[in-house]
């Protein structure tokens, strides 16, 4: 008697090109192929005339198996078949459960398939060129709860993610709500959404969307969708999700750029895909990367306020000559300005905390030394753009002087860190509407966040191109 042997084997989204040579060949050795009927349609050209053909009906799945181990034992050649991958959501998981609960002697082979998600991505272009997953939002097996994780998960890591039984008559809300949190999880509203009805078969319909116009009603129980991550990109009707070989140099390439500013773009890149809201204008997004990057805190996502157009504004005065000194509160924050983007651009930066005068002034008003620096400075650079990375008393005899009309700052970065008098004196700053504003709100900042900031307004013409780090 010949060794009793279960084949499983995925017989592909349903298109006879799609069927391995390895499935082909299993399905012609078969002494009985068990499965569910509307799929034996796909293998009956290549099955032998003497082989049986069971149809367990569909959610018989456990039935399926155990009659494939009854006619196993019996000394059949069984091929238990599925559609896509047996693997994936199919019956090779069952059927190794069963073999171990029975403690049964007969052998098991598994032959993939290609997967319904695999051929919708074909359809659709290249969407998965990078890591993915692959959920399900069938609450049969699975609690809707551990679902719902799994959904937030996949947003939050920024996975390409491939959705398998999004509807069916009884399901008809949670592919709205796996919707709703993509977008909660900042996936950005143009992300790139595909899906496909019935991949492979005569019945094939694809479609090409973005998230906010995705429409759950256009979706049935034959449908996969793939959602793009924050790298995936639509070109000429086709989904792109890039691997980055192509914007890699090879080997043999002189590299153009130092090491420091290699490992700050790459720094960038990772920040700015890990940012929940992307969609946020150029300059504002520009000023956060050297932010985060800075500190290395993503909470600077809710904290850094500019107003509209500050970092451009700035910028553009600087190079046409407007603005050529920077003034800071202490001199930490001075020595954090890159010393290359100030010769390039011919600015001049200060600080007044070790004039001699200040000391006097300081005794004399019963001031602190940092608000007599700022007296100083804006009696000889009322319009110069100040830079606060320590001192809110500073801030706030700037922010006098301002109302009184004896400073007009060309800008004011405002990022004094501390427990007493910080926040205040950041919500003093904010009435000067014609005042372009960098603020880093509540109690964080420090000088080199105020530094940093300086550096991305001195680089703007950077950050189309992202190429942060250019006189490192």
């Amino acid at each position: 008697m010949k060794q009793p042997k279960i084949i499983v084997a995925g017989i592909g989204p349903g298109s006879e090109q799609d069927i391995t040579p390895a499935v082909l060949n299993a399905v012609r050795e078969a002494d009985v192929v068990v499965g569910y009927k509307y799929y034996f349609r796909f293998i009956q050209p290549y099955l032998h005339p003497e082989t049986e053909c069971i149809d367990t009906g569909m959610k018989r799945e456990r039935t399926r198996a155990e009659q494939a181990f009854e006619l196993a034992e019996q000394g059949k050649t069984v091929c238990v078949i599925s559609s896509g991958d047996a693997g994936i959501y199919g019956m090779t998981p069952l059927i190794y459960e069963m073999k171990r609960e029975r403690n049964s002697n007969v052998e098991v082979i598994a032959f993939p398939g290609i997967s319904a998600f695999q051929k919708a991505a074909s359809l659709l272009g290249a969407p998965v060129g990078h890591d993915f997953c692959v959920i399900s939002l069938s609450d049969l097996m699975t609690p809707w709860e551990r679902i719902e994780r799994r959904i937030r998960a996949a947003a939050m890591a920024d996975f390409v993610t491939a959705v398998y039984n999004p509807k069916s008559e009884g399901r008809y809300w949670q592919l709205y709500r796996l919707k709703e949190l993509f977008l909660a999880e900042g996936r950005a509203p143009e992300t790139p959404v595909g899906y496909v009805r019935q991949a492979g078969r005569e019945e094939q319909e694809v479609h090409l969307t973005t998230l906010a116009d995705f429409n759950p009603e256009e979706v049935d129980m034959f449908t996969v969708i793939l959602i793009g991550n924050s790298q995936s990109y639509a070109w000429n009707d086709k989904f792109i999700t890039p691997r980055g070989y192509y914007n890699r140099p090879d080997k043999d390439e002189q590299p153009t750029k130092g090491i420091g500013q290699n490992i700050m773009i790459q720094s960038f890149r990772t920040i700015e895909s890990e940012l929940k809201n992307k969609n946020i204008p150029l300059d504002h997004k520009w000023a956060l990367l050297h932010a985060i990057h800075t500190t290395a805190d993503f909470e600077m996502e809710k904290l850094l306020y500019t107003d509209k157009g500050a970092v451009e504004k700035l910028y553009q005065r600087i190079a046409d000559g407007r603005l050529k000194t920077i003034v800071t509160d202490v001199t930490m924050a001075a020595s954090g300005i890159r010393k290359g983007a100030l010769q390039r651009l011919g600015v001049e930066v200060k600080c007044y905390l070790s004039d001699e005068r200040v000391a006097a002034m300081a005794a004399e008003k019963g001031i602190t030394r940092t608000q007599a620096g700022i007296r100083l400075a804006v009696e000889e650079h009322p319009d110069a753009l100040f830079v606060f990375g320590n001192a809110p008393t500073a801030l706030m005899e700037l922010c006098d002087l301002v109302r009184k009309g004896k400073a007009v700052p060309s800008g004011i970065i405002a990022a004094p860190v501390g427990f007493v008098h910080v926040q205040e004196s950041k919500h003093m700053v904010k009435p000067f509407m014609e005042i372009p504003k960098l603020i880093v709100e509540g109690r964080k900042g420090g000088s080199n966040l105020a530094a940093t900031l300086v550096n991305a307004i001195l680089c703007y013409n950077d950050a189309e191109q992202l190429r942060p780090g250019r006189d490192v």
